[in-house]
């Protein structure tokens, strides 16, 4: 994927330098008034073209930026609520005696005791 975004902007650079070569003409612009500025095709479609996408950008980075912030919180609230949900090891000391009494067994496994003598 990395290839092809690269591919992408070299293909844009390269139309984008043989466009500037053919069309390096001065243009005459008037801004209001009496004033006037000359500059170059290139230039001023470069700077048409930034002007216009600035704000996009900016909104884009923005989003990116909040929605990175509200995947983070999730995140570090979801592993609150699973370290919180999930259980304890249990300790040997909790653990049900079953040497010779059949009463700490559960009931399925005292009845498996209690099938296998017949």
């Amino acid at each position: 994927m990395q290839f092809l975004r690269t591919a992408f902007w070299v293909v844009i650079a390269v139309t984008l330098a043989f466009f500037c070569m053919a069309n390096y003409v001065p243009v005459t612009v008037r801004l209001w008034g009496d004033l006037v500025m000359e500059t170059k095709l290139p230039v001023l479609l470069i700077g048409a073209f930034l002007l216009g996408a600035g704000p996009f950008w900016i909104m884009a980075r923005a989003t990116r930026w909040r929605m990175k912030r509200r995947l983070e919180s999730t995140e570090r609230a979801l592993a609150a609520v699973t370290a919180a949900a999930a259980p304890s090891p249990p300790s040997l000391s909790s653990m049900p005696k079953t040497q010779g009494d059949e009463s700490a067994l559960s009931p399925a496994t005292s009845s498996l005791h209690t099938t296998g003598t017949a």
